[in-house]
């Protein structure tokens, strides 16, 4: 787009918003409310959305009424809770939807799936709170409750008002709630400003022409968010900020019987919630609420209120909306929604309420037990599936195994195997036979380790690992002599661990176990030297990837590359062995070691998973490794919760959802082929099994979301996990929550929950996958990905930077609106406020600068706690689905107190402030060797770092702390002439509304950045803003080089709204005292661009700027030689903006990402006038508006018909 025209056209093309509105439509059908879009979703066997239509415009919806589901004369329950008749026998519904001042009527047919806008959009003068389908012949009547507590009757179609009344007391409402079958019997519960709960009648008693009110309920100490009245038991429930929800006997409303019973009682108040309560709804003996703290908790009537079930699946940001179906009002299996502030919808099947259970399930820990001899130390769990058994070894040396309520011993290991043993099981595959059996190995401390066959016990095999204590057994499968075999490790003394091959076969006379001993691994010499875990690499023939008490992760290798090694070893190392020669002959040595990786109390698991390596560790940590030429490297580290620091394995979900693979670590290698380069690329979803202090945890870190907690006592124990049971038609296969944890906790051998339960009332369904909870800071565009052919579709890239600490790579399909969370990084602690990227080349990529398959950047992330991250991301499309998978490679990460702690004298100079935050940031210079990037900072100073992606560090180059106060934003430029002299300015603005300019260019001498010290001061400095300058862009390059002059447009935005223009002139002959000199050759101001403090600015090109704020108003802005001049304004759906991206994309046009509470995508094309008329026309329906006025005479009945104005379009 060389130039902007009058034809252009703007428009929104995704949204990702808070969802502020749910309701069900039978079981089937899901209504969602995100910003002003309406979307319906199908619950049948494989949920997913419709439909979905722009129904308010400017307006967030609020409130979704269906028409049958609220008609009085079919319910036998209120309003907000919906009734048990809405079956849909016919195939269309009329929903109003509302939120602000709009009400708008749609249609949903059922049969077409789809919604019809029926009507214009009626804008009110006041807020609507809620919406009461009336039943009345010929038209059906809505009544509406507004928020200075006034009711009005409207004409659903022909949008006239009818009737309007208002009560004496005219105060602000925040929730309201209207009740009864006809307008003249209406009743209407509103919960004020003063925290209390009011009812009235709009035809009740008036004296002097007022509504009265009538009953009123005190107990509040905070406003009512959400009302909810349930008719059969005459209950009324009330959500508020003090963290309560309130159940009162209100009696029966509406109708003849008023307003209730005189004198309400309050009969529970429910504390359960960590935060604000933001909906409530009501069942028979059950009460549902969600809060600001993302949970929502099912309140059981019985056992005074306690929380019977907690459902957790939203990020920070908490629930926004609740939704329960009819069934499960009528304490049926049916369907409950939460809508949260990630703009993610969740479903859950709500199960029939147990009468005979008084204990909840966070409570609920079973006694499996257990009466052998001695004291129970290790738990195993024998089978998959559906099979219970339990294995148990004693300090008597003795194996217990479960049989329905019993325990029976099927081995006993005599002296030797009392006071201790380890133990492990695993299956084998009896050789030439479909049969499997499991094969059981305990180890003593004298070296024994016993073999033996759980369903035999009496065939077995004692094997010998030296003379010392056994520290571990392990067992892994490997490819052994071109066959797969199990292989056994034992970890004995001085760093040994000695190896098996073991077999099972059979013949006439039975089974028997089979052993071929191995060469041994030599530990490296520490001080807690045993083995705690190994995997065999599949796709490596002879590789072994190990994990060892002191953290260090080791790979050893049979004999060919270990004869190699041996002759490299020093005359120590020669001597240390020929001490460790044993009858298993002469010891491996690891090949690759990364010393300590996991700190010093050890690793705790090893897998191999599609061609990459996951390590854990109790240092709270899961590391991504790749081998490489048969050298470790680390490629990420996935960090967990906060507070969870003892990580014990990982659980791999499935690709497109979490559906659970069945694969553990060290249980199975899964036998599949899969495309090597797509399985290089994309990291399988996996989630964190450990301890939380006391507790058991399943954290799933894609979703920040915590599966499973169960209070075991904490990991200092023996325990076993058994993932749940689905089957293949199940579509509650979605959560790990419903495993149960066999563990051993005061001598006894207790279960999270019976080991045969199949319930599943609290698995849930993602039908819309949410992004950062609490707003996001800022975004970055990485490109684009499309590959060619008939059904090729357009993928564009992002990385997000949130408040919750995370940083997110999205890919967002304009066409079809999807948006897909491609990856989740957790490695910042404070807010991520400012990103940068730059595209690399992969050094295997074949299709060059044309390959639109596939990108590679190298993203910075920095915020609070002056840290700084560096990621290198490989975004490719999977050939098989077609839809982009990313790699995330960790470079390097950089914080400033760490870097003073590593200071010498450090105690001489002033430590740097805590709380510094990075506020922005910007590419100084991108080089081949190193990438300098410019960071303006809280503590008024301007930093210059170095970034080496091939040593993987971070240097801090200069700092300078000249303007003494917040540097907000940060901006570079560079040029180069013809004579290749290069210029490297960097532009610093403040919060004082000064913008200063530094000059970098020496910093570009390789040779010389080492040692280099950078400017004192800027060379030029001038003010612009009244206030702070929070947004800086400059002109591209390309363009300024056409020009005969060096002449750049810089544009700024800042606290008082104000957008400013300046085309500068740069000199590059050195003056007398060395500087370059800056001419200011024009100056534009527009001061009242925004009404709300700017803060994202972008200049597509040297005629076209964009500007956003919160105020929510997206501006095209023309850039000419006259100066600014607006060409469109759009409003945007995204609040609190609080930054913009913009490009260019590859089949013209532009496009516009604003990021905020949720995140918002615009298209901006030209079009031709014939075109711009037709599409005019189409949207004329969906733009018209009728205002709807009404009188404001306080407490006075008013019944009429009012003049409708109409809006042009």
């Amino acid at each position: 787009m060389a130039s902007p025209v009058e034809s252009a056209v703007m428009k929104s093309t995704v949204l990702v918003a808070p969802v502020t509105a749910l309701e069900f439509l039978g079981e089937d059908f899901l209504l969602t409310g995100e910003g002003p879009v309406l979307s319906v979703y199908s619950l049948q066997a494989s949920p997913k959305e419709y439909a979905s239509l722009n129904v308010l415009h400017n307006y967030r919806i609020h409130g979704i009424r269906p028409s049958r589901k609220h008609q009085f004369g079919e319910r036998q329950f209120s309003n907000v809770i919906s009734s048990e008749s809405s079956v849909l026998d016919n195939d269309k519904e009329d929903i109003i939807v509302f939120g602000g001042k709009g009400v708008r009527l749609v249609r949903f047919s059922t049969g077409g799936r789809c919604l019809k806008l029926i009507g214009p959009l009626l804008e009110l003068q006041d807020w609507v709170l809620d919406i009461h389908w009336l039943k009345k012949q010929p038209h059906p009547l809505l009544g509406i409750s507004l928020a200075h507590n006034a009711v009005l009757l409207l004409d659903a179609e022909s949008g006239n008002v009818l009737s309007f009344y208002s009560c004496v007391e005219t105060c602000l409402l925040y929730s309201a709630l209207m009740i009864g079958p006809n307008w003249d019997s209406l009743v209407l519960v509103g919960g004020t400003v003063f925290n209390q709960l009011v009812l009235w009648r709009p035809t009740g008693t008036k004296p002097d022409g007022q509504s009265q009110v009538e009953r009123r309920l005190l107990g509040h100490t905070g406003v009512i968010f959400s009302l909810c009245y349930l008719e059969k038991s005459g209950w009324l429930a009330s959500a508020s900020d003090d963290r309560s929800v309130r159940l009162w006997s209100v009696g029966t409303l509406g109708g003849d019987a008023g307003c209730g019973e005189e004198s309400p009682t309050c009969l529970r108040v429910l504390y359960g919630h960590q935060a604000r309560v933001f909906c409530v709804r009501l069942a028979p003996n059950r009460v549902f609420s969600a809060g600001e703290d993302g949970a929502c908790l099912l309140w059981e009537w019985g056992g005074e209120g306690k929380v019977g079930r907690t459902f957790r699946g939203h990020r920070s940001g908490g629930v926004r909306a609740l939704a329960v179906s009819e069934e499960s009002i009528g304490c049926k299996e049916g369907w409950m929604a939460t809508g949260g502030a990630d703009g993610g919808v969740r479903v859950w099947r709500v199960a029939e309420e147990k009468k005979d259970c008084e204990e909840t399930q966070a409570e609920t820990q079973l006694d499996l037990g257990f009466k052998g001899q001695g004291c129970p130390k290790v738990v195993l769990l024998v089978g998959e599936g559906e099979s219970n058994t339990i294995l148990v070894c004693t300090d008597q040396g003795e194996v217990y195994i479960s049989l329905g309520d019993s325990w029976d011993v099927i081995w006993q290991g005599g002296a030797e195997f009392q006071s201790y043993c380890v133990m492990e099981i695993t299956s084998i595959q009896v050789q030439n036979s479909d049969c499997i059996v499991w094969v059981c190995a305990v180890g003593n401390l004298n070296g024994g380790v016993q073999v033996f066959l759980v369903g035999q016990p009496g065939v077995g095999v004692l094997l010998r690992a030296g003379e010392g204590k056994v520290h571990s057994v392990l067992w892994a499968k490997g490819l052994f002599e071109g066959s797969w075999s199990w292989c056994l490790l034992a970890s004995g003394s001085e760093g040994l661990v000695y190896r098996w091959t073991i077999k099972v076969t059979e013949d006439e006379s039975g089974l028997h176990v089979q052993e071929e001993t191995l060469l041994p691994f030599l530990l490296p010499p520490c001080a807690k030297r045993w083995l705690t875990a190994a995997v065999t690499l599949s796709q490596r023939k002879g590789l072994y990837l190990c994990g060892d008490r002191r953290g260090s992760l080791l790979l050893y290798t049979e004999t060919e590359e270990n004869d190699r090694r041996n002759e490299e070893r020093t005359d120590l190392e020669e001597q240390e062995t020929e001490n460790n020669q044993t009858d298993h002959g002469r010891p491996l040595s690891p090949i690759s070691t990364l010393y300590g990786v996991h700190g010093k109390q050890g690793v705790t698991s090893v897998c191999e998973y599609q061609d990459l390596c996951y390590s854990t560790g109790r240092d709270g940590s899961v590391r991504i490794l790749t081998v490489e030429e048969n050298v470790l490297k680390v490629r990420r580290v996935q960090r967990a919760c906060r507070g969870m620091d003892w990580i014990e394995k990982v659980l791999f979900l499935g690709s497109d959802g979490p559906e659970v693979q069945e694969k553990l670590l060290n249980e199975r290698i899964e036998k599949r082929t899969i495309n090597r380069e797509s399985a290089s690329v994309a990291e399988t979803r996996f989630v964190m099994v450990g301890f939380h202090s006391v507790h058991f945890i399943i954290w799933d870190p894609h979703r920040q979301e915590k599966l499973l907690s169960v209070a075991c006592g904490g990991g200092h124990r023996s325990w076993a996990y058994k993932c749940p049971i689905y089957a293949n038609t199940d579509p509650q296969a979605h959560t790990l929550g419903q495993g149960t944890l066999v563990f051993i906790k005061h001598g006894a051998v207790m279960a999270s929950r019976s080991l045969a339960s199949t319930e599943t009332d609290v698995n849930g369904h993602t039908l819309k996958e949410g992004l950062h909870g609490r707003g996001i800071s800022c975004v970055c565009h990485l490109g684009s990905l499309t590959k060619t052919g008939q059904f090729s579709e357009l993928w564009e890239v992002f990385v997000t930077g949130g408040e919750d600490t995370t940083v997110g790579v999205l890919a967002i399909s304009a066409e079809s609106g999807t948006v897909k969370v491609l990856s989740v990084l957790t490695d910042h602690i404070s807010n991520v406020r400012v990103l940068a990227s730059i595209r690399r080349r992969e050094t295997n990529e074949k299709g060059g600068d044309d390959d639109t398959s596939s990108l590679s950047s190298l993203v910075f992330s920095a915020g609070g706690r002056a840290q700084l991250q560096c990621y290198r991301l490989l975004i490719r499309l999977d050939e098989q689905q077609g839809q982009p998978v990313c790699q995330v490679t960790q470079i390097a990460g950089h914080r400033l107190d760490e870097q003073w702690e590593r200071k010498r004298n450090r105690h001489k100079t002033v430590k740097m402030d805590p709380e510094t935050r990075y506020m922005s940031m910007a590419v100084v210079h991108n080089g081949t060797e190193c990438v300098l990037l410019a960071l303006g900072c809280s503590d008024g100073a301007v930093r210059l770092f170095s970034v080496t992606e091939s040593s993987r560090s971070v240097d801090m180059l200069w700092e300078c702390f000249y303007h003494q106060r917040c540097v907000l934003s940060v901006a570079t430029y560079k040029l180069e002439d013809s004579q290749d002299r290069k210029l490297l300015l960097l532009f610093s603005a403040t919060t004082d509304g000064c913008i200063s300019v530094w000059d970098l260019t020496a910093v570009l001498n390789s040779k010389a950045s080492v040692s280099w010290q950078g400017p004192s001061a800027p060379f030029f400095s001038i003010p612009v803003h009244q206030s702070g300058v929070n947004a800086l862009t400059i002109s591209p390059r390309r363009e300024m080089r056409q020009m005969k002059e060096n002449v750049i447009s810089l544009a700024s935005g800042g606290d008082d709204g104000q957008l400013s223009l300046m085309h500068i002139k740069i000199d590059q002959k050195k003056q007398e005292n060395g500087a370059v000199s800056l001419q200011l050759l024009a100056h534009w101001s527009v001061p009242l661009a925004h009404s709300s403090p700017l803060t994202g600015l972008c200049l597509l090109s040297s005629t076209l700027l964009v500007s956003t704020s919160p105020d929510q108003r997206l501006c095209l802005w023309s850039v000419n030689s006259d100066g600014l001049r607006p060409l469109k304004v759009l409003f945007s759906h995204t609040a609190d903006a609080a930054g913009l991206w913009a490009w260019f994309g590859q089949e013209g046009g532009a496009w516009v990402v604003v990021c905020g509470q949720g995140l918002q995508l615009f298209q901006l094309t030209e079009r031709k006038m014939d075109e711009l008329h037709e599409t005019v026309n189409r949207t004329v329906k969906e733009e018209e508006r009728k205002k709807v006025i009404f009188p404001h005479f306080q407490g006075q009945n008013t019944d009429f018909n009012f003049v409708i104005y109409k809006l042009g379009c």
